[in-house]
């Protein structure tokens, strides 16, 4: 990692992490959705084949396949996923809203509906990424905001335990196809595949394009790209758990993106020396130390108010404050995915057990979104009534601003109730 002194650094060009470039692949992708669109499963069996090397016959997951995967799983794993589960949906049922309605103005009622999305897509990455947490993460959000039909597409060969996840979060129907062509499928639908009208998942740097490239057919959550941590700290923090922290997250990917920021020199050295010890047993090392060369930096500052302003600028997915006083640091802080306090908060526990979500904004979209929720797949359509006593009191406000605005009949179709 990169030690860097505050004064010494311009923190807008610090704070730029590794970005997948997904400009190189649309032409690709784009091509890949467009002979989707017009061939469905013919052409998904084409990529399929070409990609994945894998003969695909039958798309979808037959219930025969499930069963056979809760037989051949780890029990310890099962037990684990089932935990995981509960803890999921007890945090995200809180973060339902309600309906409400107010009086305006005397014989004007406004309020707000709740309404869920009537589809959704959840992608799940195969390949050597096994990550059936994140169908957790993506489905039972869904599954409680109401979502009538909810499907999921991850490359064939599907291991057990993501079968199982799929299961065990309401998942519909699981389709053997990965990659862009997908985030087509779902986005047009073929004759397997049905149409959906949000997409969300992790996935490469071509499922990300293909996401891009399909909004607005359908939505989606936002775009993905390589996991990143920061951890604020002051002389309270623990070396060791620092260390530690910064090793799970650079095991993800060598483009995971790692900070450090401190106000503390002693804790900056010592960490620093906790990591190169811990590196050397690390069983993913080579992905970590070329995620730490790249993309991993340890910023001293000359007092905490400037720590706070680094972070606030990076605007982390996951950010780790481990101080004297972590609620009031958290109230200065505007921009992050998701905010684990304390020495004994480590991400870990929120990718897979604590309840909240761990499908997150990267590359500083903490500063425009939230991660995914309940909220994400439901609608709020805003509901009026207004009695013949409510227009009159409405009447002059409306009719002035609809004829500044030359929108004539706008008006009159006012005054003709008065």
């Amino acid at each position: 990692m990169e030690l860097l002194r505050y004064d010494d650094i311009d923190i807008d060009k610090v704070v730029k992490r590794s970005e997948n470039d997904v400009n190189s692949v649309v032409p690709i992708v784009s091509d890949i959705i467009s002979d989707v669109a017009k061939n469905g499963d013919k052409a998904i069996k084409k990529y399929t084949k070409k990609f994945d090397n894998i003969d695909v016959n039958t798309l979808k997951v037959t219930d025969e396949e499930i069963k056979n995967a809760y037989e051949s799983i780890d029990k310890e794993l099962l037990n684990a996923l089932k935990s995981s589960a509960n803890n999921i949906r007890k945090f995200h049922s809180r973060q339902m809203p309600k309906e409400w309605e107010i009086e305006i103005n005397p014989g004007v009622k406004a309020g707000q509906i709740i309404r869920p999305i009537n589809s959704v897509g959840c992608y799940i990455p195969g390949g050597k990424a096994i990550y059936p947490s994140s169908i957790l993460m993506a489905a039972i959000p869904a599954k409680i905001a109401g979502v009538e039909k909810i499907i999921a597409c991850s490359p064939p060969e599907i291991n057990n335990a993501i079968l199982i996840a799929a299961d065990l979060s309401g998942i519909d129907e699981i389709y053997k196809v990965g990659g862009a062509q997908a985030i087509a499928a779902m986005a047009y639908g073929t004759e397997s595949v049905p149409k959906v009208e949000k997409i969300v998942g992790p996935g490469n740097i071509f499922v990300t394009a293909a996401k891009k490239l399909v909004y607005g057919r359908t939505d989606i959550d936002f775009p993905a790209g390589p996991s990143e941590v920061l951890i604020l700290a002051d002389e309270t923090a623990i070396p060791e758990y620092i260390a530690s922290d910064i090793l799970a997250q650079a095991e993800h990917d060598p483009k995971a993106s790692c900070f450090i920021v401190t106000d503390n020199e002693n804790l900056a050295f010592n960490t620093l020396e906790s990591i190169n010890k811990l590196i050397k047993h690390a069983k993913r090392k080579d992905i970590i130390m070329k995620a730490l060369e790249k993309s991993g930096k340890i910023i001293l500052c000359n007092n905490f108010d400037e720590a706070i302003e680094v972070t606030n600028k990076y605007a982390p997915e996951h950010l780790q404050i481990i101080t004297q006083n972590d609620e009031k640091v958290l109230s200065k802080i505007n921009n992050a995915g998701s905010i684990f306090l304390g020495n004994y908060s480590p991400v870990p526990c929120g990718d897979y057990g604590s309840g909240t979500n761990h499908v997150l904004p990267t590359g500083g979209g903490a500063k425009m979104y939230s991660g995914l929720s309940t909220e994400s797949f439901i609608k709020k359509p805003t509901v009026q009534k207004i009695s013949k006593d409510g227009i009159e009191n409405l009447s002059k406000t409306c009719i002035t601003i609809a004829e500044y605005e030359g929108l004539y009949s706008h008006a009159d179709s006012i005054r003709k109730r008065l």
